[in-house]
Order: C-alpha cells, then sequence, then structure tokens
C-alpha cells in the first residue's frame, strides 16, 4: 500500500513538473518582445573601408554596427568573465547565479553581486527598463528566456555590442571605442577592453571624460577577474595598469563631410555608402585647404576634386576649407556651386578646332583689337602681340584668337562638346554666345575636373564616380587622340608657378569676370586635380588670379598625392609634328569665317571730307584727302572719274554743282573707299 501511495505520489509530482514546464513554455512563448531590429548609424566608408563619417540615430545617439568578430577576441573573453561566465550554457537565465545572489544578499544584508546575465541585460536594454525592482527583474527574466529561444547566442551577443550603454550619447562598444580610443575596437589593448568591460555597469558615473579615477578603478577590478579566470596573466594586467584612461572623448569622424552628405542624401534608405574616396589623401588634401586660405581673410574659400581619370573614380574632394557655419559659408560643398570657368574653357575650344582642321599648334594666328560683330573682347591685360603661333596664344591665354576660334567653330558646337563630355553647362538666354569661351558659362568644379579628365583620357569622356559600386560605363569620343594630345603638349609647356617643380605637369589657370573665381585644372598620366578658389557668396576678391592663388594649392596637391607625376602619353602616330613652314598652306596662318569682309590695315581710306559731313565748295574745288593705300589713286564723283592717276595724297577735284555727291578713291592694287557727303 504505501509502495502504491510512492508511485502515486512521483506521478503526481512528474504530472506536476510536466504541467508546469508546459505553463511555463506558454507563458515564454507568449512573451511579446520588444523590436529585435536595433537602429545603428548610417556609415559612410572609404575605398578600403576605413570610416569616412557616421550620423547619430533618430534619437541623437552614437550607435554603429558591430558584429561580434569584429572586435576584439580579448574584449569578449573579459566580457563573458565578468558579466556571465556561462553565457554559452544557460538558457537565458543562470538559476545557479541567481541562488548565489540571493544567499549572498541574505547574509551580508546587502546586494554583494548580481544574477543577471548578459541575456538580461540586453532585455533590460531593450526595453530601456530599471533593475532594482522585483517586478523589472522578473521582466526581464521572462523576455531573457524568450530571447534564448528565438535569436542565437551570437545574435544576443551582438545586441549587447549594440545597446550597452557608454554615458552621455554613446551606445554600443564600437561607439565607445571610437569615442573614447579613436579607433576601431578590433585591435583592443587589454588596459582598453577592460575599461570597456566596466564602463556599463554604471555608465554615467564611470565616464572616463568626467570621472577618470572611478573608471579606472572600476577597469582595474576587470582587469583582476580577468586574471582570476585566465583571461590574461598577471604581466599583462600589470602594465595594463600602468595605462592611462583616457580623459576626453574623442570626435567622430567626418572625413569628406560634403561628399558623404550627398552620398546620404542620394540614397537614404542605405545604411552603408562605401565612396571611392581615399581616406588618407582626402585628409592631407582637406590639410592643404585650411593652409590655403588661412592667411587670406574671413571670406576666400577653396575646393579641390582629385580624380582617377583612368576609371573615373574620384578619389578626393574637398567641398570647403572646412565643414562649418562660419563667414567662408564652409557648410556649401563648391565642388558643386555654378560658377564661371574663365580661362578653363580654352583648351577645349583649341582642341575642337584642330579636329576641324582649322588651325594646328603651329598656326599663326593674329592677336589684334578684333570686333566681332557687337562684340568687342579685350585680353586681360589689355595688350596684344601681334601675330604669334596658336600654341603661345593659349599658353598666354589670350582673348582674342580664342573668340576667333569660337567664332569658327561656332559655340553651339562648343555647348555640345561640353555636354557630350558630361558637363551641364548654364548659359542665359536660348543661344550661345562667343562669351562662353571667355567663361560667360555656368559650370561646377566637378564639370571642369570630368572635362579634363577627358582630354587627359585621350578624348573619351566617362562619367566620374563617387561610389564604389558605380559600374564603369562605356567612353564616349568627344575630341580625337590628336587634339586631345596636342592640346595636352601645349598646356604642359607651360612654367610652373614659382617655387614649384618643373614637371611638365599639363595645366590651365583661369580668372572670371570681376576676379570672383580663381580656377587651376591640371593633369598627368593618371590622375587629374581640379581647384577653385573664391567666395561662396559670389562677391569679388579683389586682386585674386587663377595663377597666382590656385595654381600653388594645384602643385601642392599634387605633391600630396604622390612623389612623382605619371608620364603624359606619347604622340598619337598620325599626329603632324612639323614647323609652321611645313604645315600645309591652309593651316600655316588662321583666318577667321569674316576675314574675307575685313579691311587691310593699310587699305586705302578717305581721310576727308569725312562720311555723312556737309561741306563748303571752294572757288577751286573741293578738298579730298586719302589716308593708305598704294599711288597712284584715281578719284571719282557719283562714279565719274575726276582725276586719274595721281601721285598726291591731298587734291582740289572740280565738281558741276553742290548738292549731296558720293566720293570715291581707288588705289593701284585695285582697292578703293568711299565717302558721301553734302556740298553747299
Amino acid at each position: 500500500m504505501m509502495r502504491s501511495g510512492w508511485i502515486l505520489g512521483l506521478a503526481a509530482a512528474l504530472w506536476l513538473a510536466a504541467h508546469g514546464r508546459d505553463r511555463l513554455d506558454l507563458w515564454i512563448n507568449a512573451t511579446v518582445l520588444p523590436p529585435l531590429v536595433v537602429e545603428t548609424s548610417v556609415e559612410v566608408l572609404d575605398r578600403n573601408g576605413d570610416l569616412l563619417r557616421a550620423y547619430t540615430v533618430a534619437d541623437g545617439r552614437w550607435r554603429l554596427a558591430l558584429p561580434p568578430d569584429k572586435v576584439d577576441p580579448v574584449y569578449i573573453r573579459m566580457l563573458l568573465a565578468y558579466e556571465d561566465k556561462r553565457f554559452r550554457d544557460h538558457p537565458g537565465v543562470d538559476a545557479r547565479s541567481m541562488l548565489r545572489a540571493v544567499l549572498q544578499a541574505a547574509w551580508n544584508g546587502r546586494v554583494v553581486s548580481g544574477g543577471s546575465t548578459l541575456t538580461m541585460q540586453v532585455a533590460r536594454l531593450l526595453e530601456e527598463s530599471g533593475t532594482g525592482k522585483v517586478g523589472g527583474k522578473l521582466r526581464q527574466m521572462r523576455v531573457a528566456l524568450a530571447l534564448e529561444r528565438r535569436l542565437t547566442k551570437e545574435q544576443i551577443l551582438q545586441l549587447y555590442l549594440h545597446l550597452a550603454p557608454f554615458g552621455g550619447n554613446l551606445e554600443g562598444v564600437r561607439a565607445a571605442s571610437i569615442s573614447y580610443f579613436g579607433k576601431e575596437p578590433l585591435r583592443l589593448t587589454p588596459a582598453e577592453a577592460a575599461l570597456l568591460v566596466a564602463i556599463p555597469q554604471s555608465p554615467e558615473s564611470r565616464r572616463p571624460d568626467r570621472a577618470a579615477d572611478r573608471a579606472e578603478a572600476a577597469r582595474n577590478r576587470v582587469l583582476a577577474r580577468a586574471v582570476g579566470n585566465g583571461v590574461i596573466d598577471a604581466d599583462t594586467a600589470t602594465a595594463a595598469l600602468r595605462e592611462p584612461v583616457p580623459g576626453l572623448r574623442k570626435p567622430f569622424p567626418a572625413v569628406a563631410p560634403h561628399l558623404a552628405d550627398r552620398a546620404k542624401s542620394g540614397n537614404p534608405t542605405l545604411l552603408t555608402h562605401a565612396l571611392t574616396i581615399d581616406a588618407a589623401l582626402q585628409t592631407r588634401l582637406e590639410r592643404l585647404a585650411i593652409e590655403a586660405v588661412a592667411d587670406r581673410g574671413e571670406q576666400l574659400q577653396v575646393a579641390i576634386v582629385v580624380v582617377d581619370h583612368a576609371s573615373g573614380e574620384i578619389i578626393a574632394s574637398v567641398g570647403s576649407a572646412g565643414y562649418q557655419a562660419d563667414l567662408r559659408q564652409g557648410f556649401v560643398d563648391m565642388t558643386r556651386a555654378l560658377r564661371s570657368p574663365g580661362s578653363t574653357l580654352k583648351p577645349l575650344v583649341y582642341a575642337l578646332a584642330f579636329d576641324q582642321g582649322l588651325a594646328h599648334p603651329e598656326t599663326m594666328i593674329d592677336d589684334k583689337p578684333t570686333s566681332f560683330g557687337t562684340y568687342t573682347p579685350q585680353n586681360f591685360d589689355r595688350l596684344y602681340r601681334g601675330t604669334i603661333r596658336l600654341r603661345e596664344a593659349l599658353q598666354l591665354s589670350l582673348n582674342i584668337p580664342v573668340v576667333a576660334l569660337t567664332e569658327a567653330i561656332g559655340p553651339a558646337r562648343l555647348i555640345s562638346a561640353m555636354e557630350k563630355a558630361g558637363m551641364k553647362p548654364v548659359f542665359p538666354g536660348r543661344q550661345p554666345g562667343l562669351a562662353i569661351a571667355l567663361g560667360g558659362v555656368g559650370v561646377t568644379l566637378e564639370d571642369m575636373v570630368q572635362l579634363y579628365a577627358t582630354i587627359a583620357r585621350g578624348g573619351v569622356a566617362r562619367p566620374l564616380t563617387y561610389r564604389m559600386e558605380g559600374a564603369e560605363a562605356d567612353g564616349q569620343r568627344v575630341i580625337s587622340a590628336v587634339a586631345a594630345w596636342q592640346v595636352g603638349d601645349i598646356l604642359a609647356g607651360l612654367a610652373p608657378p614659382p617655387g614649384a617643380p618643373s614637371n611638365r605637369l599639363a595645366y590651365k589657370t583661369g580668372t572670371s569676370y570681376g576676379h570672383r573665381d580663381a580656377w587651376v585644372i591640371g593633369y598627368d598620366g593618371r590622375h587629374v586635380i581640379g581647384t577653385w578658389m573664391g567666395r561662396a557668396d559670389g562677391t569679388p576678391v579683389p586682386g585674386a588670379f587663377g595663377a597666382d592663388v590656385a595654381a600653388p594649392v594645384l602643385f601642392q596637391a599634387f605633391n600630396r598625392l604622390k612623389r612623382k607625376l605619371d608620364p603624359q602619353p606619347p604622340a598619337p602616330a598620325s599626329a603632324l609634328l612639323v614647323s609652321n613652314a611645313e604645315l600645309p598652306l591652309p593651316l600655316q596662318r588662321f583666318r577667321s569665317r569674316s576675314a574675307a569682309f575685313d579691311v587691310a590695315a593699310d587699305a586705302p581710306a578717305v581721310a576727308f571730307p569725312p562720311n555723312g559731313s556737309e561741306v563748303e565748295l571752294l572757288p577751286q574745288g573741293l578738298l579730298v584727302r586719302v589716308r593708305g593705300g598704294t599711288a597712284p589713286f584715281t578719284w571719282l564723283a557719283d562714279g565719274v572719274p575726276v582725276i586719274v592717276a595721281l601721285d598726291a595724297r591731298e587734291t582740289m577735284l572740280t565738281l558741276p554743282g553742290t548738292g549731296f555727291v558720293t566720293l570715291s578713291v581707288i588705289d593701284a592694287e585695285g582697292r578703293s573707299a568711299r565717302t558721301k557727303v553734302r556740298v553747299r
């Protein structure tokens, strides 16, 4: 009877246990969990995967993604040894630790150690709940048990790595490592790892930037526990104890901030943006930008773009000398601002003229005062060089020759070539005029670098890209390889700025009307660098010239890019490398479309009486005078010869009477001039 009672009791106990287990399972499975997807910061990475810039999450916290395999293993071992030795084995709640904590509290009359597991801490962090109340602790246990059933241990650990608090608006191990140590958490020293284990237990009171002494004491306790658990040896701990605790938070990286903003706004749903930027080069050029404007007032601004013209990848993009709200308007990305390019468009004009067979680098062209209809351009220095080679005209950046070439090729064709190269020119009115050759068009620094990359690539345009995943598009030919080489050969012959190396860098400077923009763009066999300097608000910068202000920055930028320039390509086999005298006759001297209508400088002209004047008929006749031309001269009145074969330049004409009369003079070469006057 006793035996059957024992069996019944055992069966009842087993039933109760099974029923309790089932009820517990139902209770755990019915747990409503908080969202398990944690928002992490948007990150912008360079071409090597290094962090350029990160953005805070919606509530202003720094919380950067960190998988467990991207954190130092010593940290993970220290964390588990200090917080949860049986993390890999328990189901979310460690009964042994709980029992130990309760017994210690009862024996000592106070809480000596906690019984929370790492999973329970994750539960608390997910719900942002407190730790002291019994109800809160039970809720954490329930959530922890549910988490263990829905997630792997690695996923739970990753949640802790993301959510652990480190004081202020720092959440997660990676954000803390970057802020306190200035580095990624993959390579932590034992002292750094111990500090990151210690801070989350009391994040505000152990912040090393506010309470370095308490942070150090907590870190040392973690180190002692790590030695006791065999995570590190005593010698390593001794060395770690001597390592100072960081007293300040370091700023998060903000390299290439303008381009990072552009990437983020271009694809706002993407969490990681991989750019073609080289972080080390970008940092060097950002320092150069600061140096370039340091002693030039409070408003001068600078922008720099570096492109690998073989691939079209932007490897550095400096939008301003400082990403800040100052008098320079540093938040404005000046690589994308519409500005006047000044003379930096001239190489394209010359290349198009070469391509169309209108000219050759050795062709002679006139640099003299010239009117193109109602447009009368002048050279920048108001001087004229007479008849010179096109090579020299481009190197001297003369205005009259380039306008003559633009008139010959047509402004519309110049705009078309710019668009074909990938530029987006903006010009006033519906039809472009000749003034675009001198900068009368709106372009961006990226536009100009795109153009020069096309020339450097042998005349083939390829879109610039700043994203690593950007597919290479097939190139589009804009100018011939010969014309591209000819322009490059001319530009490589320019003398460098004072103090810069003479290294055959092909470059061109430009200054816009009113000294508002100073430009320089140059290239070697691999890279193109463009630099713009001016004021972001477009106001003039008195005395600012591209050659004086911007050109030195270009040479310094190339020096910070690499030690030695890549050589320029050799001349194409079809390039005509001859002197002016050896050129075909039509190419020896450039003649514009209006040349046939131009009046020669020595042609005859009626010096007196002037056209439209009213003159008095004297008893001996009407006084007339001829200027220029070749004697002898013939004078006509209303088409009727009055004097024939006269050597003198001044004479008296006998007229039949008064009234309106047209006087004509013809020289020995058959050239003529005339004037219409009223005789009284």
